[in-house]
């Protein structure tokens, strides 16, 4: 017998008889301890740190030996290609390589030796393995935005086309040519919007029109998302429309590669099918199925879109991993059944393995009619890997399959780790794959109750359906609520019940009707499974109408910096590990999530700027935002009001013609039209003509301004029709917005703050007042301004854009007249005073004129 004692227990091996008293083996603690009952409790949680240390390495060891480390390989990737795209100034390409493959190199010596230094340095190296493929894919894309708008005459290949909800086309044109003017620095591709009742231009021809062309939008406000990344990666230089129906002329140049040749036949192909499936079923509903199965969501009419995106089914449109899983499973399952009524060749072959090749060709021939999409790609990736393991006799839906297929689609394109597709995509993939897993890992009670009556089993088949339904949307609703909440900053509120509702007619009904449909539309059969489709696609539509009317989505403001990537962390954690540790990242993103909701935020901006200049936003209350537009472009302001969180919008006054006596901006005189080979390129609309005003009408427009700021009301712009607006806002502060440049130098004479959305001669008032022109937004982007005291000149502003520009946004410092790179941005986008020369308030700067007199 053995007997092994410590001072608070007794454990005996291979005892047959009872031990001795335990006081009597367990020796008496020495006289000085005996008055100190701090020195028991320092032991105890000593031997609790040890023991959880312990614990912790054991975990770590088992998650080791389970392969579960290589689950983090695509994470640490992805985060290298994050910080590359988030750095103001990365690194330089050539001391990536070296520092790259020196830490290759420790991690080889260290293989072996000491597996902790090889593990953290395996880590680094993929760290900057990720930011060096970041960096190939932007030099490889290497698109050429345009700087500035500009309406030109464009001539180009059409490479793309898609319809709208109103008949009108969307294009994607291969520039050949721009004249009148002609652009010394043309972007290779342009989408461009065409309406008229013509017939539209087919895949390839050659088409031309004048047309206003923009570069593509940067954030609405800083921290918002900026659609120039998406564009620059996508190769689309600018964004714009037809000024009138285009003309076609006819076929493009012959001479295309072979790789144009065949993309184009596939468009063409993809073309036709939308064509056929909206002539079919018509109205929403055909949209509906064309956005499923080609990826052509334009065709949708808003109220349609507004709903599924209200109700939370605007995810079934996306050709996203549900949809190929639910095309290439039906194709198996269904050719698989086929196969198995032939008993000779089901004993003879394998029919699941040819079941899973077919259904891979199915997968691939989806991914060819939707333009293989980021999203698709993604979701072929993800569904190729699976069926492939099938082939090898490999577990199908593991998150090996899926770590995989997301390293694929991160070193092939990483500018795609920056978008809420991609995250959330593979974090509902992930949560619903760790779920499922704790699911069948849970202990078994025994079997639960058993029903005889008539029709059971099917009864049972359709409540594990629906219990199957409800635990995939709200694991996959719960998954991607953080990403929701920092991208779009809106939530669903019964997007569970939609999903409950809406999923079963879309899996038994319309993505079968769907794919029997595709299969027959070479042998002109498919008309009524695209009937059927439709039907269930229409009852999809009542439902997302019916949701969407039961409240409206619940907003977010935006949040903090911290909160998206340590979230991310959090859920990282939850899904991809499986011992204990998984809890870490539970208690991670719960702290996160209370850290967001109870942290107190810095106070709101109180004037935003567009970055054209021409929509000014005062916020003085939470629930409202006030503007100089009496109707404000719908694609900024909407953003503006989510990521605020304001509702109401307050539009402006106008103090009309009768009253002022003074003509609007649109009934002024125009200068002669210079000639067509001299036009310039500016931001000024092309029906805009600057107006000629004489000293009188500038005089009397800047006693205007002053009279109007006296009797103005706090927080609310007052227009003088389309010449300007004028506001006070808090603490005394005045903000002019003009929208021609003749006028900027009365306001700078009046008000503290002047927004022109005209290039102006000077940079600066003189008379000390804070001057935001075309020019200054256009280096800067979008701006917030927050208002301190009026005497000190107390002014922070902030940028969209500042310091050092990436390749997305270093067109916005070239200078069309010299062709060349400026060299510095116009604001700094940190912090600024309002007073060129720091001095105090306006007392001193009002003997200065910026109008002259």
């Amino acid at each position: 017998m053995t007997v092994v004692a410590d001072r608070e227990a007794v454990r005996i091996e291979g005892a047959d008889t009872f031990p001795p008293p335990a006081t009597a083996l367990i020796p008496t603690p020495p006289t000085a301890l005996r008055g100190l009952p701090t020195a028991g409790l320092g032991v105890r949680m000593r031997e609790r740190l040890q023991r959880a240390a312990e614990g912790a390495k054991g975990a770590l060891t088992r998650e080791h030996d389970h392969g579960h480390f290589f689950h983090f390989v695509p994470v640490f990737l992805g985060t290298g290609a994050v910080l590359w795209f988030c750095l103001g100034q990365p690194p330089p390409t050539m001391a990536l390589a070296v520092l790259c493959s020196a830490v290759i190199g420790v991690s080889l010596l260290l293989a072996g030796r000491n597996p902790i230094g090889c593990r953290l340095t395996t880590v680094a190296a993929f760290v900057l393995a990720g930011m060096l493929l970041a960096d190939f894919e932007a030099r490889r894309r290497a698109t050429t935005m345009l700087d500035s708008g500009v309406t030109t005459v464009v001539t180009g290949v059409v490479e793309r086309r898609e319809a709208g909800a109103n008949g009108e086309w969307r294009y994607v044109v291969r520039l050949t040519s721009t004249a009148e003017p002609r652009l010394r620095r043309a972007p290779e591709r342009v989408s461009l919007l065409a309406r008229g009742k013509g017939p539209p231009a087919m895949l390839g021809d050659l088409l031309t029109g004048r047309a206003r062309l923009s570069p593509p939008s940067g954030p609405a406000l800083p921290g918002l998302n900026d659609f120039s990344f998406a564009s620059y990666f996508d190769g689309i230089g600018a964004v714009g429309f037809f000024l009138g129906a285009p003309r076609g002329l006819g076929s493009g140049p012959g001479e295309e590669s072979f790789g144009a040749a065949t993309e184009r036949q596939l468009f063409s192909v993809r073309d036709g099918i939308s064509n056929r499936i909206r002539s079919v079923i018509g109205g929403d509903p055909g949209a509906f199925a064309a956005s499923i199965i080609t990826g052509e969501r334009r065709s949708m009419s808003r109220d349609a879109t507004e709903a599924l995106r209200l109700s939370g089914l605007a995810h079934i449109t996306a050709i996203s991993g549900l949809n190929m899983a639910l095309a290439s499973g039906i194709f198996f399952v269904g050719l698989r059944m086929a196969l198995s009524l032939l008993p000779g060749l089901a004993q003879a072959v394998p029919i699941k393995k040819i079941a899973a090749a077919g259904a891979l060709l199915a997968a691939f021939a989806y991914l060819m009619i939707s333009g293989y999409q980021v999203s698709a790609v993604r979701a072929f990736l993800m569904t190729a890997i699976m069926l492939v393991a099938v082939l090898f006799d490999r577990p199908a839906i593991s998150l090996r399959n899926l770590a995989l297929a997301a390293f694929v689609i991160i070193a092939t394109t990483p500018s795609a780790v920056m978008g809420p597709s991609f995250q959330m995509s593979f974090a509902a993939t992930a949560a619903l794959i760790a779920g499922y897993a704790a699911w069948r890992a849970r202990p078994r009670r025994g079997p639960g109750l058993q029903f005889t009556f008539p029709g059971a089993r099917l009864f049972g088949e359709g409540g594990k359906l629906m219990a199957g339904t409800f635990l995939t949307s709200l694991i996959g609703g719960l998954s991607t609520a953080i990403f929701a909440i920092s991208h779009f900053h809106r939530l669903a509120p019964h997007g569970l019940e939609a999903n409950l509702a809406a999923m079963p007619i879309i899996s038994i009904l319309v993505m079968p009707a769907g794919l029997v449909a595709m299969l027959l539309m070479p042998f002109g059969l498919d008309a009524p499974f695209l009937l059927l489709m439709g039907i269930g696609l229409e009852w999809v539509l009542v439902i997302a109408h019916g949701v969407a009317g039961w409240g409206e989505a619940i907003g977010f403001t935006r949040m903090p910096g911290w909160f998206l990537p340590v979230a991310s962390i959090g859920l990282l954690l939850m899904t991809l590990l499986r011992t204990w540790l998984r809890h870490g990242g539970s208690v991670l993103l719960a702290a996160v999530i209370a850290a967001a909701a109870l942290v107190p935020r810095p106070p709101p901006a109180d004037v935003l700027i567009a970055e054209d200049g021409r929509l000014v936003g005062l916020r003085l209350s939470p629930q409202s935002l006030a503007t100089n537009r009496t109707r404000p472009p719908r694609f900024i302001f909407e953003q503006w009001q989510a990521a605020l969180g304001t509702g109401e919008h307050l539009g402006p006054t106008d103090l009309g013609k009768a009253e002022t006596g003074l003509p609007a901006v649109a009934e002024a005189p125009a200068p002669p039209t210079p000639p067509a080979k001299s036009m310039p390129q500016t931001t000024m609309p092309p029906d805009r003509k600057a107006p000629k005003w004489s000293e009188d009408d500038l005089r009397k427009a800047r006693e205007r301004m002053r009279g109007a700021l006296k009797d103005a009301r706090e927080g609310r712009f007052v227009c003088e029709g389309k010449s300007w607006c004028v506001a006070r806002i808090g603490s005394g502060w005045t903000i002019i917005t003009v929208e021609d440049a003749a006028f900027v130098g009365g306001a700078c004479d009046v008000a503290d703050i002047v927004v022109s959305a005209r290039r102006v001669a000077f940079p600066s008032c003189r008379s000390g007042a804070r001057l935001f022109t075309a020019e200054t937004l256009r280096r800067s982007g979008a701006v917030e301004l927050s208002l301190g005291e009026r005497k000190a000149r107390e002014m922070r502003v902030t940028a969209s854009f500042s310091g050092d520009y990436r390749p997305w946004s270093v067109h916005r410092l070239y200078d069309w007249r010299s062709d060349r790179f400026q060299a510095a941005p116009v604001l700094d986008g940190v912090a600024a005073s309002a007073s060129a020369s720091g001095a105090g308030g306006t007392s001193a700067a009002e003997h200065v004129s910026d109008s002259g007199e």
